[in-house]
């Protein structure tokens, strides 16, 4: 892959989709600067200098440093993420949409729609609520956040980080259509890269003055280092189910009589289960955290990130989305119909109804690896960050994602360098009764 990527220059429409999702990306990042109007950033930015390690920390992960800089992009891709599970999950419920789901292209665009409206009406509510909260917030100074507070503010607040969320929206599905990669996936794996020269900074500068020490900062890196590894290693674990097919003869020539397998991953969700969980978990969190009531107070520090409740709905709604995602994107009985009309069968394993439980049997088995494997990634590291004071949040859903978003990204540039080789091998080629 790597001689193939040495050549990536001499393929110019993987080259024009490369720079189009960089000039997307930069064009989000430019975003992130441009502040909200009505706030005192310098009085933010001291509100949110205490809130390392805690749930904004987590959130401002997500969003790319927008929420502390209270940028337009504040709210970041989340409520995208939940329109989306939102309607996934209307889908088994719904039997229009169900419909709709199984219409193929047209019905997929009519779903993206609504999701599209769910995305503006909980951005509104979000906006409103985050609006709301901002106002009763002061620095540790006692300066207020927002200079002039009222309706007007809450409005126009509340439209700004719709427009930026819907803007990010629009940007994500571009990214995908015209460029490389899952726009989603690379807006937020932008937002978390974008952090690790600041983070890196600060830890130097903590070392420096003696609050952390160089033991406990190559403990640090050794234990990423092992992490990324073993996300490599796992991304990459399959279960190959044998396929033989049987041999027929049409005429002279004889067809079939080849074995081949059927490979299942392990994490065939990949990063959307840590990426839906933490969307969850953070919308009631958010509102609870700007919220002065002494319940929803609780709620909030229930759910701050290292805590034993926090972590064990995370374990339990990663584990969730694994088996979910998996049975939306993977049916058993599919592949066991496609393989009975094609001739083909597991050794040992009756055609039709069979072949889709053995498959599922197996499938449901690696998924619930998958999703140990996903939770002990994003939670583990996490606790021992928490524990540890680390003056910034790259825990194991960071890695995670970062790790998961870059290889299916090279993935599909590799996908792309193989074909254009093999059109090129074809082109080259003289095949017989190919005309001059």
């Amino acid at each position: 892959m790597l001689k193939g990527l040495e050549g990536l220059g001499n393929v110019p429409e993987l080259r024009k989709r490369i720079l189009f999702t960089l000039a997307m990306l930069a064009v989000y990042r430019i975003g992130v600067q441009v502040p909200t109007p009505g706030i005192d950033t310098v009085a933010l930015g001291s509100f949110f200098a205490r809130a390392q390690g805690t749930l904004f920390g987590l959130f401002d992960m997500f969003s790319g440093g927008a929420l502390k800089n209270f940028s337009i992009f504040a709210l970041g891709i989340m409520p995208y993420i939940s329109a989306s599970i939102i309607i996934q999950l209307l889908t088994v419920a719904i039997p229009h949409l169900e419909a709709l789901q199984k219409e193929g292209e047209s019905g997929r665009k009519k779903i993206s729609q609504y999701t599209r409206f769910g995305t503006v009406g909980l951005s509104l509510l979000q906006g409103l609520g985050i609006a709301i909260g901002l106002e009763s917030m002061t620095a540790p100074g006692g300066a207020p956040v927002v200079a002039i507070p009222g309706w007007s503010f809450r409005l126009l607040t509340a439209l700004t980080l719709m427009s930026g969320t819907v803007f990010l929206m629009w940007l994500g599905e571009q990214i995908t259509e015209r460029g490389i990669g899952n726009g989603i996936s690379l807006i937020i794996f932008a937002g978390i890269v974008a952090r690790m020269p600041s983070a890196i900074i600060d830890t130097f500068r903590l070392m420096s003055t003696g609050e952390i020490s160089v033991a406990f900062m190559a403990f640090l890196l050794v234990m990423m280092i092992a992490v990324v590894a073993f996300i490599c290693f796992m991304e990459r674990a399959q279960r190959k189910i044998p396929i033989h097919y049987a041999r027929r003869v049409v005429g002279r020539k004889v067809y079939g009589g080849q074995s081949t397998h059927l490979p299942l991953k392990v994490n065939t969700a990949g990063v959307i289960p840590p990426i839906f969980a933490s969307s969850i978990i953070m919308f009631p969190a958010t509102i609870a955290n700007f919220i002065q009531v002494p319940w929803m107070q609780r709620v909030a520090q229930a759910l701050r990130p290292g805590s034993l409740s926090y972590e064990g709905l995370y374990i339990v709604l990663i584990v969730f989305f694994c088996y979910f995602y998996t049975a939306i994107t993977f049916n058993p009985s599919d592949i066991a119909d496609n393989l009975k009309k094609n001739g083909g069968y597991i050794p040992g394993i009756r055609p039709g109804r069979r072949t889709a439980e053995f498959i599922d049997h197996i499938l449901s088995r690696i998924t619930l690896i998958g999703a140990i494997y996903v939770s002990a990634v994003c939670v583990l590291p996490s606790i021992l960050i928490s524990n540890f004071n680390v003056p910034f949040y790259f825990g194991g859903t960071a890695l995670l994602i970062v790790v998961g978003v870059a290889m299916d990204t090279m993935a599909q540039i590799e996908s792309h360098l193989i074909t254009r080789n093999y059109e090129g091998f074809m082109k080259g080629a003289k095949l017989r009764g190919r005309r001059a």
